[in-house]
This record gives C-alpha cells, structure tokens and sequence, in this order.
C-alpha cells in the first residue's frame, strides 16, 4: 500500500524537553507499530508549549528541544522514512486554521475540559490568571489534527477529550461549509497513563516524576529506589497491596517475565518479599527495556545534522499539504470567492481607467 492510498495519522509532543516512559507507554509504542499502516505525522508542537512556556529563554530553547524529542523519536523506532515529524509553528496554515476553528466553539465548552485544570496546576499558574491561550489549546490541538484531515489520533487519557473536541468542531464546519474533514477517532494506549514514580498521579515532565527514555542505568536505579510502594507496609513480613502500586504497575508494563512478576506478587501479598528485591527486579527489567532505545539514540546523535533534516523536510511536507487544506477551507466557506470577486472588480475598475 503506497502513501497515496494510506490513511492519516496525527500526534505528537511539546518540546518542553525529554520524553519519558509515559509518553512510550500512552502513544510512542502506537506510533512505531503503525507507522506501516498509515501515513504518519508527528507534530513537534511548540506553539502549544507557549501556553506555558512564553518566555525568550523558553523559545530559545525550542530547537534543542525539538532535537531531544525528535532523537526520542528515532530511538523508540520510529522512522523518517516513512513518517513526517513537523515543526507546528513553521506550517502558516495553523494560525488561519486555529482563527477560524474559535469560531465554531463555546467558551464554556473549553473551560468545561478537566485537562486544562491540570496543566493549569502543573505549571503552577493561579487560576485567575491562566491565558487565554491555555484556554484554546484544544482548538489549536483540532487544527493541527484537521490540517492533514488525520483519521486516526494515538493519545494519552487526558488528551480524549479534546480529540472529541476536533470532531465536535470538524462537524460543525461541515455542517456549515460542506464536507471538507473526516471524523478523526482516537487511539489509547494499552496503559494510557503512567503513574509517576511519587505515585501522586500521572508521570510528567512538569511533575517531576518521570523515568525518561533517555536516562542512564544509575539513574533509573536511583529513581525506582526512590519510587512508592504500599505506604502501610513498613516490615517486609506485613502484607502488602499490589493493585494501584506504582512498582507493581511499572512490572506490569515492562517487566516481560510475567511468571516473574506474578511470584513477586503472591509473595508481596503473604508478606514474604520485601519492597528492595521487588524494586530491585525492576530496575533490572527498565533497563534491559531502556538499554536498545540508550543504544540507538546515540547512534543517532553522533549523525551531526540528521534530526534537523528530518525536521525541515518533514515541514516543507506539510506546509504544502495544510496550504492546501486552508485553500479547501476558504472555498467552502466563501472567503476566496469574496477576495475574487473584490480583485476582479478592482482590476477592472484600474483598467478602465489607465487603459492598462
């Protein structure tokens, strides 16, 4: 099956920096495994990273990030070949798209999404003072799934929601206009969030509780040392809960001897293993995950100028495809017929009188 006949799909990250293992688990582990079945892009969303991260110091800081992002990318398997992975801001189409998209939904319905509390809370904003650009990040998120016309979406839990969203807005624009987008569907991961190693709520990077892809053994050993476990098990001989145990949900995900795992919890429930040998287990099982991905990403680190490549190439694809979705737009919506109409009386007008 050649790209032409393929359908889309659409994801991505914001360059704020490392992935982790969350990002793997909620949707990189989707992208490499469908990579062959559709067309793919993957979008480095620096525009949405402004909803948090405004600052000169933090822009300056995009192309770095990008980098580290994209090298996740290579190192998890994903592959340029057969993908595009996109700069956001370099594609023009995205702003019209986004203006016009903000027509086409309630102020309510944004602040109604729980999604935006969190990243509020994560970034430590006061309530009162969250931008409006946070509040309409989910109708930029809808015009960077549209602009492809994306079929598919590979999420985190708390990324459904707006995915619902850009059906909500596509339909209407159809409604409206005309035909002009599919309805994009979403796609959880297997575990489509990652508890953090503080076992507070989901792994983040704003949070502080990630295990990143790229993090070396003594640091993943370190981490998962520090992790918690049942916190009213304070002898190895009590017994302990394993359901909602961030060690045990970590063994679950990555640890591929299941037998393994599943003494480990017979044993942890009788109160006969203690918290050190099953965190100990762990590390073991993270790092012989961690180490190929370790291995490839500085293969593909050490090719100077690679991921910047990648990058630009993968844009100019997309700035011709979301140019031509903008066009599609505008037409079913009148705005081109009315510039026509006031350019060809304009230039009639001027040949009138000039004689020219």
């Amino acid at each position: 099956m050649n790209q032409a006949e393929k359908k889309r799909l659409l994801t991505g990250d914001r360059p704020t920096g490392l992935l982790h293992l969350g990002h793997y688990v909620g949707s990189i582990k989707n992208r490499v495994a469908l990579q062959d079945q559709y067309d793919c892009f993957f979008i480095i969303a620096d525009l949405h990273m402004l909803t948090t991260k405004a600052s000169k110091e933090d822009i300056m800081q995009i192309r770095e990030n990008a980098r580290m992002t994209v090298l996740d990318y290579l190192a998890c398997g994903i592959d340029p070949s057969k993908t595009t992975i996109y700069l956001q801001s370099a594609a023009p189409a995205v702003y019209e798209m986004n203006l016009i998209f903000e027509m086409l939904i309630s102020i309510n319905r944004l602040t109604g999404l729980p999604s935006l509390k969190e990243m509020a809370r994560n970034a430590h904003m006061d309530p009162e003072s969250i931008p409006f650009g946070l509040i309409g990040y989910p109708v930029l998120q809808t015009a960077d799934i549209l602009m492809p016309k994306a079929h598919l979406v590979p999420v985190g839990k708390d990324n459904e929601a707006h995915v619902e969203l850009a059906r909500d807005i596509a339909r209407r624009f159809n409604q409206y206009y005309g035909e002009v987008f599919p309805m994009p569907d979403v796609m959880l991961g297997d575990h489509p969030s990652l508890i953090g190693i503080d076992g507070k709520g989901k792994m983040s990077k704003s949070a502080g509780n990630a295990i990143f892809l790229s993090d070396d053994a003594k640091t993943v050993e370190k981490k998962v040392k520090s992790m918690y476990t049942d916190p009213a098990r304070i002898h190895a001989h009590i017994p302990g809960t394993v359901e909602g145990n961030p060690v045990f949900t970590y063994h679950d995900v990555f640890n591929p001897d299941k037998g393994e795992v599943e003494d480990l919890k017979a044993r942890y429930r009788e109160g006969k293993v203690s918290d050190v040998e099953v965190k100990e287990k762990l590390i073991v099982a993270l790092n012989n995950f961690l180490e190929p991905i370790r291995e490839r990403r500085h293969q593909y680190a050490d090719d100077k100028g690679l991921v910047e490549e990648i990058i630009y190439e993968g844009t100019l694809k997309m700035i011709e495809i979301s140019n031509q979705t903008l066009k599609e737009m505008r037409s079913a919506m009148g705005l081109m017929g009315n510039w026509n109409k006031i350019s060809r009386i304009a230039r009639e007008r001027k040949e009138k009188i000039t004689g020219k």
